[in-house]
C-alpha cells in the first residue's frame, strides 16, 4: 500500500511533538515484539477502559488499534518478475463445509505465486462464503494476500510469497489462518496446514 507524501500539510509541525512521536514509535515497536504474528487487538472491555481513562471515543481507539494490526498491509508489495515455471502441488484440506486446494505454484525469479481454491456445496446455504485466510510459512518468507473472487460454490484466492520458494518443496508447510480483522464479531480461530512435501 502506498501513500502520497504529505509534505505540504506538515509545514506547521510543532517540533515539540517530535519527542512524543518518537516515543509512540518506540512503544509501537515494543508492542510488535510481544504480539509477533498473533492478534493483539484489545477486547471491548479494554478499549472501553482506555477510552474512559484517557478521554477518547471508543470508535477512535478501535480505529487506531485496527490500523496498528494492519502493519503487514503496508509492506512493500513484491511484483513477481521473470516467470520460471509451474510447480505442481495438488494438495488439499477439507472440513465439513469447504474443500481447500492448492493445485500449483507459479515460480518467478523473485517470488512465488500460490492460489488457494475453495469449493463448497452452494445448495446447502446460499449465503455462505468462506472466511478470508492469511498465509504463513515461516520467518524466511513474507506472504502477501492479493485478494481473490469467485462465484457461488467456488472461490480462488492468491498470495505472493517472497523470496521465491525452492523448487524442492519438501518440508514446506503452508499455514492458513482466519484473517485477522479487528471488527470481526466472533472470530473462530480457524486454521489449517497443508504440507507440500
Amino acid at each position: 500500500m502506498k501513500f502520497e507524501s504529505n509534505e505540504g500539510s506538515t509545514n506547521h509541525y510543532d517540533e515539540r511533538l517530535f519527542l512524543i512521536d518518537e516515543k509512540i514509535c518506540e512503544l509501537l515497536n515494543d508492542r510488535k515484539k510481544i504480539v509477533k504474528s498473533n492478534l493483539g487487538f484489545p477486547p471491548d472491555k479494554v478499549i472501553s477502559s482506555l477510552a474512559d481513562e484517557y478521554g477518547f471515543q471508543k470508535e477512535y481507539l478501535q480505529s487506531l488499534f485496527s490500523t496498528i494490526e494492519m502493519e503487514d498491509h503496508y509492506e512493500p508489495t513484491i511484483e513477481p518478475v521473470e516467470f520460471q515455471k509451474y510447480l505442481p502441488v495438488l494438495k488439499a484440506y477439507g472440513n465439513q463445509k469447504v474443500l481447500y486446494t492448492v493445485t500449483y505454484i507459479r515460480q518467478y525469479a523473485n517470488a512465488s505465486v500460490l492460489y488457494l481454491h475453495m469449493d463448497w456445496e452452494e445448495k446447502e446455504d446460499a449465503n455462505f462464503y468462506p472466511d478470508m485466510l492469511d498465509l504463513f510459512i515461516n520467518d524466511t518468507y513474507f506472504c502477501h494476500s492479493e485478494g481473490g473472487g469467485g462465484t457461488t460454490g467456488h472461490a480462488s484466492h492468491s498470495y505472493i510469497i517472497s523470496p521465491a520458494l525452492p523448487d524442492d518443496l519438501t518440508g514446506i508447510e503452508l499455514v492458513f489462518k482466519e484473517a485477522g480483522r479487528p471488527f470481526v464479531e466472533n472470530p473462530t480461530g480457524f486454521e489449517f496446514t497443508i504440507s507440500l512435501g
